[in-house]
């Protein structure tokens, strides 16, 4: 294994004492681990499903400090298991990771279609090509695929039929699903495990690599770029495989990672790696770049929109760089007054950043050329878990506890 670089470092400053003690009585996220479970059995039948504790179809865009109205707002199922993608946006349709699966008009919050004893506790939304891919919530091996305009199978196959625990898909391209799965002994534990991948076409598995000895099943976060397959997990490594054969590529430890959400941009692997951010090389494995936060600060998850990458730090702090050389374009440390955002996303000139618990957090609206706040929007519950967020076209969709809201943009 290589060891890890400096770099090209940005400038970095140290945090005041006045700063620390402000943020010393902030909320800390809680960052809940997801349930990996996996299955599938016979097609579910449609129902139909009423909308309580809902909002219709309205909202507007606050003047600068003020409050947006909903567009509409709905309750819902959700566990609040989900690792990362609790909430997705295709073709219009909004789906929440919860049980029954309900699908909404991103537009107006009207349920398209309602499903019962189709996810399992934790499921990620997962999209590849148009298509939502599970695992089966009957627990017998199958992964589908449902039509998120439908809420119909459209897809199904499996690993195995009795050596695999647990299969579950972490990520999906135009050409195959990757998935895990336990791999049972004769005692029906899962000392180790797998990971394979699945031909979206035929359904037939077209590789299948057992992972080394030691590394856990859950806690995996996955991406696909091109020919090369990304992803962490709990043991702090970062491993790259080709998408066409399974094969290794290169695999490294990266200390203390944050474990979730990271970037593959531009042949580049980003992430947050404890108080730098650091982008490797996806075919050799090699540092490209990295660049430090403040003093006694630390970086939370990276995103990359519209060709800039957005992180922000546990100081709150709100940072934008060239995702290709790190170089930074600038950095907002007036957004220490506001809870930092884990999830971003861009509609029009505006971008959003969703984040975990704190009273004075939400769902947070910037300035893109600076990092200047112009609202938040936060529903007041007090509830302690995450805000998740999803764009489609130029509407923008929130999550949080129980709730699902459309959001007004601009």
């Amino acid at each position: 294994m290589s060891s890890e670089g400096d770099g090209h470092a940005m400038g970095r400053g140290d945090v005041s004492r006045r700063r620390l003690m402000r943020l010393a009585g902030a909320g800390a996220g809680l960052a809940l681990l997801g349930a990996g479970a996996a299955a599938c059995g016979p097609e579910d039948e449609l129902i139909d499903g009423g909308d309580s504790g809902s909002k219709e179809p309205g909202g507007s865009t606050p003047a600068p400090g003020g409050k947006p109205k909903p567009a509409w707002q709905h309750d819902t199922a959700f566990d609040g298991l989900a690792w990362q993608s609790a909430l997705a946006v295709v073709d219009n349709v909004v789906l929440v990771s919860c049980d029954p699966l309900v699908a909404r008009d991103l537009t107006t919050g009207k349920e398209i279609w309602s499903r019962a004893e189709v996810t399992t506790p934790g499921a990620n939304m997962l999209i590849g090509d148009g298509t939502l891919y599970l695992a089966s919530a009957r627990y017998d091996g199958n992964i589908i695929g449902l039509d998120p305009k439908t809420g119909k199978d459209t897809w199904r196959s499996r690993l195995g039929d009795k050596e695999y625990s647990q299969p579950r898909p972490i990520a999906a391209d135009k050409n195959h699903v990757y998935v895990v799965a336990g791999i049972l002994d004769k005692d029906f534990r899962t000392p180790d495990n797998v990971i394979a991948a699945i031909d979206t076409s035929s359904g037939k598995v077209i590789w299948r690599e057992q992972r080394d000895h030691g590394t856990e099943q859950n806690g995996i976060t996955a991406r696909v770029a091109g020919n090369r397959l990304a992803y962490t997990d709990f043991r702090e490594n970062l491993t790259v495989r080709d998408t066409a054969t399974g094969r290794q590529v290169w695999t490294k430890k990266i200390g203390r990672s944050n474990n979730r959400g990271f970037e593959v941009h531009g042949g580049l692997a980003i992430l947050a790696n404890g108080e730098r951010m650091r982008a490797y090389d996806l075919e050799t494995g090699a540092e490209r770049w990295s660049f430090a936060t403040e003093k006694y600060s630390r970086f939370n998850d990276p995103a990359v929109v519209d060709g800039v990458l957005y992180v922000s730090d546990t100081v709150h702090g709100l940072w934008a760089a060239d995702p290709a050389t790190g170089k930074r374009h600038w950095h907002n440390k007036g957004s220490l007054d506001v809870a930092a955002p884990w999830q971003f996303a861009k509609v029009g000139d505006v971008l959003y950043g969703a984040t975990e618990f704190d009273k004075n957090g939400g769902i947070h609206a910037f300035d893109p050329a600076n990092g200047d706040l112009r609202w938040t929007y936060n529903d007041g519950t007090g509830n302690i878990q995450r805000w998740y967020l999803a764009s489609g076209g130029k509407q923008l969709v929130a999550l949080h506890g129980k709730k699902v809201t459309g959001l007004p943009v601009g």
